[in-house]
């Protein structure tokens, strides 16, 4: 039986050959942590490499993830489907080892982690998700949700300010199952850290309300001592600060910055062999170190446990397992669809003049009855987002206790978009919960990197922004969104609604309720917006993204396009003119661009080259649609601090502006 040293410096070697091969990587991290993995994939880690997506397993996360080749190594040592090809393929084209750990590449990655600090942040999602479905679904004797949440991080993800949004709150929450091994290295990329992160992490972390201890990271006694402590605490998070030597093993590159993101080269690496002992050619892993790996066999017998455990609660509780079965595949309720339809007909019907974020908070009333998967929340703003439900039950109360219910669905994150943004992250890859996080639309400023990484991976997050525009008025250019919409809605993958009443807001929050491969974003007003009539073809067109709210007979004069608050404008606009003029709304450009050309053609007709958008954000991305000689009125500068009605005028979204412009046009 190998040594626990042969079995770490398994993953060295992989490192060091596979970084070589395209001269490019970050050997430092993973040569530094082999020891900790090898304790936790040996002695701790539940997981099946046969099984990936097994619900009960644990969740790893390396967030350092420049490390990457450290999960690679280990899903290819313990069984899972990531060959030795595989491993010679780093850093290349479509393959399963991308530079970065990329969540959909590879088999047992849980989740992207190229921003640093993200992944810390991820997995506290993670481990609030284990925590809520264990709360919601495991009854007395059946414990069917239960499982850690692991967690590798380096000074860079701790330097980030979003670890302190992350790991506060995950303090607060007491996510006990939550252990994280800081690589303490001291290194970063431009040398020696002490100059610029000079932190006392312990007490930094203790001060949180986590549970921190310290050991040496390459004695592997002490790191199963220390795991097995975190373990035990159960209403603490833990932090095990290991202190490393980056890239140990490499004789004349380990404890220097060069290590961290420069390849071995060959002399280092023929160095390192030397020093390892490890004679072995390059990608080649003896016998007994592939079996001293193996977590098939574990892996499966530790399922098969769970499988029996599920079939006990399965037969006491038919119906909250059917529920757990649902929600884990992601399924929506089988009379979903019925209820959507008949909810929207409902709204069109009774809907009142109001803030579409006061209709939003209608949809949830409207739509939540049937999905007990919302985790709802905003950033220290529910009053003002109108994100807290009929439905809602709080988790953390708002009366100054620290008692928690984790049977609840609704959180108070604080002051902390981009933290909540990317916990939601992890709720959603975790599974089993539909998270919605709300807060002002100019704080996705804060928030913009986790909404990317959201699109990237393309995952089911809904982000709620209200306050939309100059229409909240006196708060001033601080807080008016005039450039947010438009950049948004050039993030692949992301669709981003900003609607116009409370139909097109039920539609919207369908349609990101319906959207599984990819955010959204649903966007607000603060001021009332008056209600839209529209045929029945009308409301179903909503869902298209953009539509014909108003015709002409025959063809066209002119086209006005205009979203949100400016869709009435519009309206007014074409009746005042005296051409004949089609309005569209356009609640979604991302989803309108999905249509067929036939569609887009009808809404959009060539021959029609009029055309006036109107929208109180920055104006460049809609000369696609009104091309070089049409008119956008829009926000070319930042707003003002004034009653909303005076700004509207002042800028220029009046009537007598929107029908000047059609003239010139048309």
């Amino acid at each position: 039986m190998p040594t626990r040293q042969e079995l770490a410096n398994a993953i060295r070697a992989l490192t060091m050959d596979a970084i070589q091969i395209p001269n490019s990587g970050h050997p430092g991290a993973p040569m530094g942590m082999a020891d900790i993995a090898e304790v936790l994939y040996n002695d701790f880690m539940k997981h099946n490499p046969s099984n990936p997506n097994w619900a009960d397993r644990d969740r790893f996360i390396m967030s350092n993830g420049h490390g990457s080749m450290m999960p690679y190594s280990v899903l290819h040592l313990t069984g899972y489907d990531l060959s030795t090809d595989d491993l010679k393929a780093f850093r290349q084209l479509h393959s399963k080892t991308p530079g970065h750990p990329e969540y959909g590449y590879t088999a047992g990655i849980e989740t992207t982690t190229g921003p640093l600090g993200q992944g810390i942040t991820n997995a506290v999602g993670f481990a609030l998700a284990e925590k809520v479905m264990s709360a919601q679904f495991n009854k007395e004797g059946h414990d069917i949700v239960d499982h850690n949440t692991w967690v590798f991080l380096g000074d860079g993800c701790l330097m980030e300010g979003i670890s302190h949004e992350a790991c506060s709150l995950a303090g607060s929450f007491g996510l006990g199952k939550l252990i994280c091994f800081y690589d303490d290295n001291n290194i970063s990329i431009d040398g020696n850290v002490d100059g610029w992160f000079a932190d006392d992490t312990p007490k930094r972390f203790e001060a949180y309300g986590w549970q921190v201890i310290s050991v040496d990271g390459h004695n592997a006694d002490e790191i199963k001592a220390a795991t097995e402590q975190a373990k035990a605490e159960t209403e603490k998070p833990t932090m095990i600060c290991c202190k490393t030597v980056i890239g140990k093993g490499a004789p004349n590159k380990e404890g220097g910055h060069h290590v961290h993101g420069e390849a071995l080269g060959l002399d280092e690496i023929a160095a390192t062999r030397k020093a390892l002992n490890w004679s072995h050619a390059p990608f080649e892993i003896p016998a007994d170190v592939y079996a001293g790996w193996d977590a098939k066999e574990a892996g499966a017998a530790a399922e098969s446990a769970w499988d029996e455990k599920f079939a006990a609660y399965a037969a006491a509780y038919p119906t909250e397992a059917a529920e757990f079965n649902r929600r884990m595949a992601g399924d929506l309720p089988a009379d979903w669809t019925e209820h959507a339809d008949k909810f929207i007909a409902e709204v069109n019907e009774n809907a009142p003049t109001q803030a579409t974020r006061i209709s939003s908070k209608m949809s949830l009333n409207g739509f939540s009855p049937l999905l007990p998967e919302f985790l709802g929340g905003s950033a220290d703003l529910t009053p003002s987002n109108n994100t807290f439900s009929e439905t809602s039950v709080k988790i953390n109360d708002n009366n100054g206790s620290k008692e928690m219910n984790f049977a609840g669905n609704y959180i108070s994150y604080g002051v902390r978009e981009f933290g909540m943004s990317a916990i939601m992250n992890g709720v959603t890859l975790h599974g089993g919960l539909l998270p919605y996080g709300a807060t002002f639309l100019m704080f996705s400023e804060y928030a913009r990197n986790a909404l990317r990484m959201a699109a990237l991976m393309k995952i089911q997050s809904i982000f709620v922004y209200t306050h939309d525009s100059i229409g909240l008025g006196e708060d001033g250019p601080t807080h008016q969104a005039v450039e947010q919409i438009p950049t948004l809605r050039m993030i692949p993958n992301m669709s981003v609604w900003r609607t116009c009443d409370a139909v097109e807001t039920a539609v919207s929050w369908r349609a990101a309720i319906e959207k599984k491969n990819g955010p959204s974003c649903l966007i607000y007003s603060r001021q009332n917006l008056a209600h839209q009539n529209r045929t029945d073809e009308q409301i179903a067109n909503i869902a298209k993204g953009g539509y014909i709210l108003k015709d002409t007979d025959g063809t066209p004069d002119a086209i006005v396009i205009a979203t949100g608050s400016e869709v009435d404008l519009a309206m007014q606009a074409a009746e005042a003119s005296d051409k004949n003029v089609r309005v569209v709304s356009m609640p979604a450009t991302d989803v309108f661009e999905a249509q067929d050309a036939d569609y887009k053609e009808s809404v959009l007709p060539a021959s029609v080259t009029a055309r006036v958008a109107v929208e109180a954000a920055t104006p460049d991305g809609w000369y696609k649609y009104v091309g070089l000689n049409g008119k956008v009125i829009g926000m070319t500068t930042f707003g003002e601090s004034a009653p909303a009605p005076e700004l509207f005028k002042y800028f220029g979204f009046t009537v007598e502006n929107v029908v000047s412009a059609i003239n010139e046009v048309a």
